[in-house]
């Protein structure tokens, strides 16, 4: 061998050992920057998970900084490639997919229902239906992601469900989203018992974490927006609403980053705390710098902190959430003018439905809530179902103990499902199979 070609073999295979030792650096950084609780469950296989998805998502930081690719769609294509699995449709179930108003949807028909499903729909002689939208941050997850969720939500109580997949940023900033989800809800709205057989007066709407956000804003958007006339909600689907809403870990509110389960869980994998207020900036196009400035708080103005603050307390929540301890947040942080600007739609409704006023929440319909223990976004959900209760609206509450942020999506994993995965979509199948 030519002793030139020799220098650039060893060159290059230099290179790619550094490269290596520093993913491998980096990787075990963020493991021993992360923490997984003795009391969550199946602590051994969210490692592994969690693991994998660091090394992913080290890798993809490399290559954009190579200026190889973005790291966003790096991870993007490796989950759908490797981690994604759309598996043959089982016995019972009939999938097709569809674009409704140019947004792509996949529909779950079960074929067989249990009793309890037929003894409804035989009242009728229709269906009841659930849209479903899927979480990943607004940033991450796609039909495929929710597979597995809804084949398990439409077989088990019988419902004809309705996968979304709407744009996401950072190609698509708010309220992008939130609009693929209006269109193609009220699209299914309006042929549900024509095409489907499905009652329109029973249909809800629901997902996990950031479809969780999307199911609260649009049921908020739906019950207060529509001022059109009979003949024109007819032709729209917007006549009939959502019957209930299902919020599963949902992301609720971007005010404040220091609630007991931000502290108590904040680098509980795979949601961290910070990468919870990435995830809202990315959702509305602002720059990802400025997640210090928004954790500590500057964004919220003075008024607003006063107005919040009686729906923001820890003192609203279970004496058990306060059990692992918290430091009151001081409130010392000296508002930003620019900061709040440049992310202020964060803290309208459609974005932080905990936020709300209260005529506008009090419209929102008969609502599911499920909430971790291990989540940074618990506290979201017990205070919104603190909320809705005192005005009035009917809550059905599914806490898991042992449960991390999205646990909902590892079923059927084979080895690494996780059992508190069947047991929290068995609640939502229980209030689904009461709708």
């Amino acid at each position: 061998m030519d002793i030139g070609w020799a220098i650039v073999l060893i060159g290059v295979a230099a290179v790619f050992a550094a490269l290596l030792l520093l993913v491998n650096g980096v990787i075990y950084s963020e493991l021993m920057n992360s923490e997984i609780p003795r009391g969550l469950g199946n602590r051994g296989k969210l490692h592994i998970v969690h693991g994998l998805l660091v090394g992913v998502a080290v890798v993809g930081r490399v290559l954009e900084r190579l200026g190889l690719c973005h790291q966003v769609s790096f991870t993007r294509w490796f989950r759908s490639r490797f981690l994604t699995r759309v598996n043959p449709v089982p016995p019972g179930l009939r999938v097709m997919d569809r674009d409704f108003c140019g947004v792509p949807v996949r529909i779950y028909e079960p074929t067989t229902t249990s009793t309890a499903a037929a003894s409804a729909s035989a009242l009728s002689g229709l269906r009841r239906g659930l849209v479903y939208f899927h979480g990943g941050g607004w940033v991450m997850g796609s039909i495929d992601s929710a597979d597995e969720v809804c084949r398990y939500l439409s077989k088990e109580s019988g419902t004809t469900v309705v996968s979304v997949g709407y744009r996401l940023a950072p190609e698509h900033r708010y309220p992008a989203q939130l609009d693929d989800c209006q269109a193609a809800t009220c699209h299914f709205l309006s042929v549900a018992e024509a095409e489907f057989g499905v009652d329109p007066g029973r249909v809800a709407v629901g997902g996990d974490g950031s479809g969780g956000n999307l199911a609260a804003a649009l049921c908020l958007r739906l019950a207060t927006t529509d001022n059109r006339g009979e003949e024109e909600e007819e032709k729209s689907g917007r006549g009939a609403l959502p019957c209930a809403q299902l919020l599963l870990c949902p992301a609720l509110q971007m005010a404040d980053f220091s609630s007991p389960s931000y502290q108590q869980n904040r680098t509980v994998p795979p949601l961290y705390r910070g990468r919870s207020a990435f995830y809202f900036l990315q959702y509305l196009g602002s720059d990802a710098t400025l997640c210090p400035d928004v954790l500590d708080g500057v964004h919220v103005p003075p008024e607003y902190r006063q107005r919040y603050r009686d729906w923001l307390a820890p003192s609203n929540l279970p004496p058990e959430c306060l059990a692992r301890g918290y430091l009151r947040h001081p409130g010392s942080a000296e508002y930003d003018s620019v900061v709040y600007h440049a992310v202020k739609d964060g803290l309208r409704a459609e974005v932080s439905p905990l936020l709300a006023d209260e005529a506008v929440l009090g419209k929102s319909p008969p609502t599911f809530l499920l909430t971790c223990e291990y989540d940074v976004l618990r506290d979201d959900g017990l205070l919104y179902r603190k909320r809705l209760l005192g005005l009035g609206v009917e809550v059905a509450w599914q806490h898991v103990g042992d449960g991390f942020h999205g646990v909902v999506n590892f079923v059927n994993w084979r080895w690494l499902s996780f059992p508190a995965a069947a047991r929290a979509l068995d609640a939502v199948v229980a209030f689904v199979e009461t709708l």
